[in-house]
Formats: structure tokens, C-alpha cells, sequence
């Protein structure tokens, strides 16, 4: 039995991936060194996991940006917007595709199934592939040159790459297969001819609901690919989920099979105790949680090895991680500063690998071999199990009173519409922006001081409130309708919330990897949550004494905190966005009772927490837009719901999102080429809505003409008193000038679609 890994996380231990990614943008790196640093890092990253002891160790899972982003240039899927012209793209041309340039939109950007990764989408079309460097070769290569290392190397399989891709229609799918089976095969042969032993394949694409149509496909891919190149063997990976197609899955022309026993639901375990095993094949078992936080129940993973090992002999059994390890933080040996009992119930990416490693051990040499560790892991759960944070009665008390909680607003929409223009009588097309203003080094270095200790609480509060007076009179030179205070006080729109609510807690190092450089910090949901203190109210009042504009006070929604948290896993995660619901419920109400009139609760993660099976879909919407009514549905008429959702693909779930019975909803749509705005082509939505105009995720400033195209498209399937003109999503990552430029235009555009709607209005 070998010990195995699927993908370490590039960031590096102190984020070194992401300070060289924008030291090289911004142009204080020259690009040689930034290829030097770059391989440091990766060479770091695999020498950590064979000092671990790891057998099998991924290469070629290291990216400049995005594994998606990465298998297309190698194949020479570049849209010509970029002005490739064929071979290798330039570093120039790769960044473009997922950052934009000034002539040139970046590719869109969309979550990584349902995890809170993003990733850059392809754009077919009428590319022509070709095979511009074998990148796993090349990996496979540095590993054993530099280390010694007989590496396995990663690519994202066919079926998967073009699934998750666009451009190209429903009849044209088996013409890209056949465009993209060669290219896929020369990688192989090439890599067979290089002495490669094993290739790891990714198909997480095979885990969500597929027909028996698309199977065959399947099938017929890796039958050619088996062909192609006899002598490597062939590591067919999913994760995230069960496979349905069990049987056809393990009978694929490959060598070893990789199922997540983790959020499989026990179907993976069950297909294989019920239907066996292929002899001739290695079953990758992911026992190990890739996406959570928690150490390992091992003896009752020993459990699960026993009853594989039924059906599958010992040296036949990879044990590894249910997926990457890209979605959890690299160590969780820096992380002193937290309290005993929580830190020791803790594993990151690199305690994850010595529980690998245990395990295989274990399973190898018996129980007895790894006793103290059983013990120590067994102990280390039960002491945060018994510990006051999970035990909080105020928290069960309202729990149980769940039923009986309020979650329906009491006006319906136009009772509730014609309340909030009888009160702010604002005009058509009304202007806003979502909730954050640039976050300047000048602001976090601040915020540094102050948690240091270097500047009192009032230091630091008379410091945000001048940067929102400066911001407020900014917006009203501007011209914008609808204010924010900018969250300056804010470093995330979860961990800030977190921070001030019991229940939660926070790393010193836990980044991982959102999109590109974007890191982020996922608070640790360990204990019981609750309301102990209001948390936005002295901002967003000081904001609203220096207009008569409305401010919107901002609140990040339940269904995000949760999804982008890391989760306590001894409850559901319903009974946990409940919990947080209830919670925020409490800081809506003393925004209203402070006489703030508009409360934005945004939702962007929504759609990423969807289930991967179709069937499992509508309950989760269920309770998803439960949790927010109970969050929002105690407010006055007269106060108006905003919410805010980005990314997402809603045309599947348009109904759950008129159910959040939001006053007003932004949608981000630019990046996406305004496609989002087809799901209004088909569908009547009775509520106020702002489809994004421009993308923030670039630096590139729009142009006047080019919002008003986006504004003339939306208003064909939109009337004009419900639409709302807003950025894609907050402004926090962008600079000053950027964001002044954009909101100009932003505010031009909307006066000439005032004076063009008029009349229709």
C-alpha cells in the first residue's frame, strides 16, 4: 500500500506565489527573476513532500495563475483578441487572458465546481489546437533533474477541459474530442517516451450528473488514449463527489481508478463493497479530507481501509487526499497563537500528508504500529466535542425554536417598492456601487498598526472615518445615487464578520488560493454561533450623518460566510447557516433601529455550495434561501433588502433567487459578456436589479459606449424602473484612479440611457 498526494497548494507558506506574481505584474520583478522564484517555490513544495514520505508526489499541479488557464495555452486555445498568432504564448499573453488588458477583456471567471477556487474558462470557438509544450513533460523533467524525484505528472483530462469550457455548441462537443484527442495523445506518448511510469488524469467531471450519452464518450476517449500510448499507465482521478456511472467507470482501459470516500455520502464505499473491484486496476482512495480543515477520525479511516481492502488488495490501494490539497492552507505548525484545543484538532496540507503517510503505515504494519498517533488524533477530536464553544444554550435554545421563526417579509413587492420611492424618490436607472472602495496600502498598513498595538482604537477609528468622509464626497462629485461607507475598516467580507461574532476563529497563515494572487483567509466556523455585539452600525451611521443620500449598510449573507469558512464537520451545514442567520438577523435589526434605510446582505457564494448531482439541488436552495429570509425578514417595509451575487450561472435557479425576496440584486454580468442577462430573456423578475456594467477583476477602465451597450442590452429584457446600475462587484482591489475613471464613466453612461429611456419609463 503507497501513500499518495493529488496537488499541493502553489501559494507557498508565507504567500511567496502571490507576492511574485504582483511584484512581476507591477513591474518591480523582471520576468527572469520571476521564473527563478517561481521555481524556488515549486521546488519547495514537492522537496516538503518527500520528506514526508509521500510515494507518489504530483508534478506539473503548480500554475502561474490557473490549471485551466494552463491547459489551454498549452493547446493553443488563445482567443484572438489577444493577438496570438500560434506557438508557446508569452507570459504576456497568459496574463492577459486572466487579467485583461487595456484593448482586450480578460476570459470570464468561474468557480471550480462547487470548491471556492475560480478558474479562467476556455474559449473554443474557432481555435485551432495544437500542442504548444508538453507542460507535464517539462515538470515531470525539473522534479527528477532537481530532486530526484519520479514524479506523477497532472493534466486535466479531456472530457473535463471541455465541459468546463465555452464557445462551442452541443453538436460540436464530439468534433472537439476528435480535434483534442491527438494533442492529448502526443503529450502521453511523449511522456512514455520519457520513462514516465504513472500520469495522473483529473476527471472531477465524472462526479456530476452525466447521461449514459456522455459515458460513451468517455469511453471512447480513453480508449484512444489507452492506445496512444500503451506503456504509461493511466491514474483516472475524480473527486468532490460519487460517481454514478460506477460500473462503466471502473471498466475504462486505464490502471487505476481515484475515488473521494470523504463527500462521496458513502456511494463510492458502497458501489465497491457491492460491486468489487478490478484486479488489474489501483484504487486511489481519498481518505483524507482535501477540502477541510480537521484532523482525521484515523481509526475509523483504518475502519474504511479494512473494508476496501476486502475487495482490493493491500498493494493495489493508493491512500491519499480526497482531492488536491490546493484548497486548504499549507501548515498549521505556525498557527501558535490559537487556542490549545482548537489548534491541536487541526490539520492543513502538510499535516494532511503525515496522516497519508500514517495511514498507509497503519494499514501496512497493523493499528499498533500508529497507536499513539490514534490516540492523539482520537483525543484531540473529543476535547473540542466537550469544549464550552460547541455547548453555547443560548444558541441551542433558538434553535430549537426554529420552526416559529419569522421568514417572510410582511409587504409584498410593489407594497414594498412603492414605500421605498415614496421615501427616497430616487431616479430612473439609479447609480450604486456594491459595498467596497480600494483598500490602499496607506489603509493596511493602518489596520497593521492598529492590531500591532501601535495605534489606539481611537487612532484607528478617527483614521477610517476620514477616509470615509473623503469617499463619501467622492461619490457625491461623482453623481452616484445610492452610497457606501467603503468598508475600509473591513480586510475580508467573511473574516470581518468572524471576527465579531463567538464561534468563529482565525489563522495567522491560513491563506489559500481564490483566483490568481487572490488569497484569502477562511475564518475556522469551530464552536457555536452568535450575535454577542453590533458589528457595521458606527460606520454606517457616520457615513449617513455626512449625506442626505441613502447608505447602504453592508452585510456579508449566512450562505457565504458558510461557504466561504471552513466548517465545523460534526453538524450539518444547514443547521450551521441557520445558526449564522439568526446571528446577522440581530445586526439587520440594530441597522434599522440606528435609521439605516437600506441594508445590502450579500450572497455571492450561493451557487458555489450547489451540490454537484442535479437531484441533491433543491434542497440545498431550499434551506440556502431559507437562511437568508430568516437573516432579512424582520425588517420594516420601508427598509430596503439588497443583496449582491457574482460568477454565478443562474439560469438553473433564477426561481430560488426571486424566492431571497431581495428588494434589489446585483448580478455580475460584464466579464460573462452580458450571457447572464438570456436568463431574464425567458423569465418575468417582478424586483429591482443591477446587472453589473463593468469588471473589476481587471484594470482596464471602460469606455462610455461600452457601459451603455451593456445597460441597451440588459433594458431589452429589463423595463426601466427596475434596473440598477452598479460594477460587476466591490471595488476593494482596485486603485484610485481606476476607480474613479470607471464610476465616471459609469455615471456618463447612465445619464444618456436616462435621457434614451425616458419616455419608455
Amino acid at each position: 500500500m503507497k501513500s499518495s498526494n493529488l496537488g499541493y497548494p502553489r501559494i507557498g507558506e508565507k504567500r511567496e506565489w502571490k507576492k511574485a506574481l504582483e511584484a512581476y505584474w507591477s513591474g518591480k520583478l523582471e520576468e527572469e527573476a520571476f521564473h527563478a522564484e517561481l521555481k524556488a517555490i515549486r521546488l519547495r513544495n514537492l522537496k516538503k513532500q518527500k520528506e514526508q514520505g509521500i510515494d507518489c508526489i504530483p508534478v506539473g499541479d503548480f500554475s502561474y495563475y490557473d490549471h485551466i488557464l494552463d491547459t489551454a495555452t498549452m493547446f493553443g486555445i488563445v482567443p484572438g483578441r489577444f493577438g496570438y498568432e500560434g506557438g508557446k504564448p508569452d507570459l504576456q499573453t497568459y496574463y492577459a487572458m486572466a487579467r485583461g488588458t487595456r484593448e482586450a477583456t480578460a476570459c470570464a471567471m468561474t468557480k471550480w465546481f462547487n470548491t471556492n477556487y475560480h478558474y479562467i474558462v476556455p474559449e473554443l470557438e474557432d481555435r485551432q489546437p495544437q500542442l504548444t509544450a508538453n507542460r507535464p513533460l517539462e515538470a515531470y523533467r525539473e522534479a527528477k533533474t532537481e530532486l530526484g524525484i519520479e514524479g506523477r505528472p497532472v493534466i486535466v483530462g479531456l472530457y473535463t477541459f471541455l465541459k468546463l469550457s465555452k464557445g462551442y455548441t452541443a453538436e460540436e462537443l464530439e468534433s472537439w474530442i476528435d480535434r483534442l484527442l491527438p494533442l492529448y495523445g502526443q503529450v502521453l506518448r511523449e511522456l512514455e517516451t520519457e520513462g514516465v511510469e504513472w500520469v495522473q488524469i483529473d476527471e472531477p467531471i465524472l462526479v456530476t450528473t452525466l447521461d449514459q450519452d456522455e459515458m460513451k464518450l468517455v469511453a471512447r476517449i480513453y480508449d484512444k488514449l489507452a492506445k496512444e500510448a500503451p506503456g504509461v499507465k493511466l491514474l483516472l482521478q475524480t473527486y468532490f463527489e460519487a460517481v454514478d456511472y460506477y460500473k462503466e467507470v471502473v471498466a475504462l482501459p486505464v490502471h487505476g481508478i481515484g475515488l473521494d470516500f470523504v463527500h462521496d455520502g458513502g456511494r463510492n464505499l458502497k458501489a465497491v463493497r457491492e460491486l468489487g473491484f478490478p484486479s488489474d486496476k489501483v484504487l486511489g482512495a481519498g481518505l483524507i479530507d482535501g477540502r477541510g480543515v480537521w484532523r482525521a477520525d484515523l481509526t475509523e479511516i483504518l475502519e474504511t481501509l479494512n473494508k476496501l481492502a476486502e475487495k482490493v488488495p493491500a498493494d493495489h490501494i493508493f491512500v491519499q487526499p480526497s482531492c488536491s490539497l490546493l484548497h486548504v492552507p499549507v501548515s498549521a505548525a505556525q498557527e501558535q497563537g490559537l487556542e490549545p484545543t482548537l489548534r491541536e484538532a487541526l490539520a492543513f496540507a502538510g499535516e494532511k500528508l503525515e496522516e497519508v503517510a500514517l495511514l498507509a503505515k497503519g494499514a501496512h504494519s497493523g493499528p499498533d504500529a500508529i497507536r499513539s498517533e490514534l490516540d492523539t488524533s482520537a483525543r484531540s477530536r473529543q476535547t473540542l466535542q466537550q469544549s464550552p464553544s460547541r455547548n453555547r444554550r443560548q444558541v441551542h435554545e433558538r434553535m430549537t425554536e426554529l420552526a416559529s421563526q419569522p421568514s417572510t417579509r410582511q409587504g409584498n413587492v410593489q407594497t414594498r417598492r412603492e414605500a421605498h420611492q415614496k421615501r427616497w424618490n430616487l431616479p430612473l436607472l439609479p447609480t450604486t456601487t456594491i459595498g467596497s472602495f480600494p483598500q490602499t496600502p496607506e489603509i493596511r498598513s493602518s489596520r497593521q498598526k492598529w492590531r500591532k498595538g501601535e495605534w489606539s482604537d481611537a487612532q484607528y477609528e478617527t483614521f477610517i472615518q476620514e477616509q470615509i468622509k473623503t469617499w463619501i464626497g467622492l461619490q457625491a462629485e461623482l453623481g452616484l445615487d445610492v452610497f457606501v461607507h467603503g468598508e475600509f475598516e473591513r480586510n475580508d467580507m467573511v473574516e470581518f464578520f468572524g471576527e465579531k461574532l463567538a464561534g468563529f476563529a482565525f489563522t495567522a497563515n491560513g491563506w489559500v488560493q481564490s483566483y490568481g494572487s487572490r488569497c484569502v483567509k477562511p475564518p475556522i466556523i469551530y464552536g457555536d454561533v452568535e450575535f454577542t455585539a453590533p458589528m457595521t452600525v458606527t460606520e454606517t451611521v457616520y457615513a449617513q450623518s455626512l449625506t442626505a443620500a441613502p447608505v447602504k449598510g453592508m452585510l456579508t449573507g449566512p450562505v457565504t460566510i458558510l461557504n466561504w469558512s471552513f466548517v465545523r464537520d460534526d453538524k450539518s451545514r444547514e443547521e450551521v447557516a441557520y445558526q449564522i442567520a439568526l446571528a446577522l438577523r440581530d445586526e439587520v435589526e440594530a441597522l434599522e433601529a440606528s435609521g439605516i434605510g437600506m441594508i445590502q446582505v450579500d450572497e455571492p457564494a450561493i451557487r458555489e455550495g450547489l451540490p454537484l448531482k442535479r437531484e441533491q439541488g433543491q434542497q440545498y436552495l431550499d434551506w440556502t434561501v431559507r437562511a437568508f429570509r430568516l437573516c432579512t425578514s424582520t425588517v420594516k417595509d420601508e427598509t430596503q433588502i439588497h443583496t449582491h451575487m457574482c460568477y454565478s450561472d443562474f439560469h438553473n435557479i433564477i426561481d430560488s433567487i426571486s424566492a431571497l425576496d431581495a428588494d434589489v440584486i446585483s448580478i455580475e454580468t460584464s466579464r460573462s459578456h452580458g450571457e447572464l442577462i438570456e436568463s431574464f430573456e425567458a423569465y418575468t423578475y417582478d424586483k429591482g436589479i443591477g446587472l453589473g456594467v463593468f469588471d473589476i477583476h481587471s484594470p482596464r477602465v471602460p469606455q462610455v459606449e461600452e457601459i451603455g451597450l451593456m445597460i441597451d442590452r440588459a433594458l431589452r429584457v429589463l423595463a426601466p424602473d427596475q434596473f440598477w446600475i452598479n460594477p460587476d462587484c466591490g471595488l476593494k482591489t482596485r486603485k484610485y484612479e481606476e476607480t474613479i475613471a470607471s464610476l465616471r464613466n459609469m455615471v456618463q453612461a447612465t445619464e444618456q440611457a436616462r435621457e434614451k429611456y425616458a419616455v419608455k419609463a
